[in-house]
This record gives structure tokens, sequence and C-alpha cells, in this order.
């Protein structure tokens, strides 16, 4: 059997998105409680998501969003990674600018503990991809799309996305606001 290279890349990134995955779930959190949600997206479900981003990108009006899209298009697989938004139940905790969890809620803020998992828990994604040479990027827009999409659980308001995708040279740098591969 010969397997081309483009099919070896291709199994390689899923497998490395599995283990993205894992990392994600693995990563510390804050007094143990896991709020941390992730999953991968693929073929017609990232095109899905693509779709969606040059939706926003029109609805928004920013050009990054429309450029972002074009990224997931060429990519093979993203990794989405959010986390639910209630709070830890603290009373004088005060670190997401409100007194307490009751008043973080009240203000629709997000709280501050579940925010610094979401962020440790994507540089272990993304460390894995590092670790095995997958191009990868961390995405605002991304994330935006998943949620307006519906990819994520209703109570999941922040979340970012990675593509992920191999070649001679990564899509995801060196390039303009408005710079898109087709």
């Amino acid at each position: 059997m010969i397997r081309t290279m483009e099919e070896a890349e291709n199994s390689a990134i899923i497998r490395v998105a599995d283990q993205m995955v894992a990392a994600a779930r693995t990563a510390p959190k804050g007094s143990g409680k896991d709020k941390v949600v992730s999953m991968i997206v693929t073929g017609e479900d990232k095109d899905r998501l693509s779709e969606k981003m040059h939706e926003l990108a029109k609805d928004y009006n920013e050009q990054f969003i429309e450029r972002d899209a074009g990224n997931v298009e060429n990519s093979v697989a993203v990794v989405l990674i959010g986390v639910h938004s209630a709070p830890f139940g603290l009373t004088n905790c005060s670190m997401c600018g409100f007194p307490g969890c009751r008043d973080t809620v009240n203000a629709g803020a997000n709280c501050a503990f579940n925010i610094t998992d979401l962020g440790i828990a994507i540089g272990s994604a993304v460390s894995v991809a590092a670790d095995h040479r997958i191009d990868n990027r961390v995405m605002y827009s991304v994330g935006r799309g998943a949620i307006k999409a519906g990819f994520m659980p209703h109570d999941v308001r922040v979340c970012f996305g990675i593509p992920l995708f191999t070649g001679s040279k990564s899509i995801y740098f060196d390039r303009g606001p408005g710079a898109v591969l087709r």
C-alpha cells in the first residue's frame, strides 16, 4: 500500500486534534471544576462553520473574519475550545470586576476562573500541535462563528477555534487582514 503525502498529513492532523482535545481536558482547572468544552470540526461541519464566519464578516463589517473564514476553508480540521459560563459561586472573589458571583451572573459577565481555565486549556492544546509540527493559530473569529452556528452548548459564551494545517508555509501567519488563500 502507498499513502500519499497528503493522506499521511491529513491523518496526522486528525490524530493530533484528538490529542489536543485530550490535553485541553487534562489541563489544570481552578478548584478542579472542569467547565471546559472542546470538539473537533471537519468535513461538512467545517464548511458550515466557514459559511457562518463569512456571514459574520459581512454582519460585523470585519475583514479579518473573512480572512479567517478562508483559513478555516483551507484547514483539514478545527479544534474548538470553549467554557461554560456558570461562575464558581463565591461571595467575595471580585476577580471578574464584580463583588461576587451573583453580581457576575446579573451583569452577564464572565467568571475570571472560567476564562483562566479556558486559556490554560488552549495553551495545553496548542502545545500538542506545536510538538507535532502541525500549523495552527488560536482565533477568536472561529470561536465566535462556532457559537453563532450552534456548535457549542447554549451556556458557552466564550470559545476559540484552532484551525490545523500542514504545508511548506503556515497559512495562518504573514498575512494582512484581507489575505485569504483560495
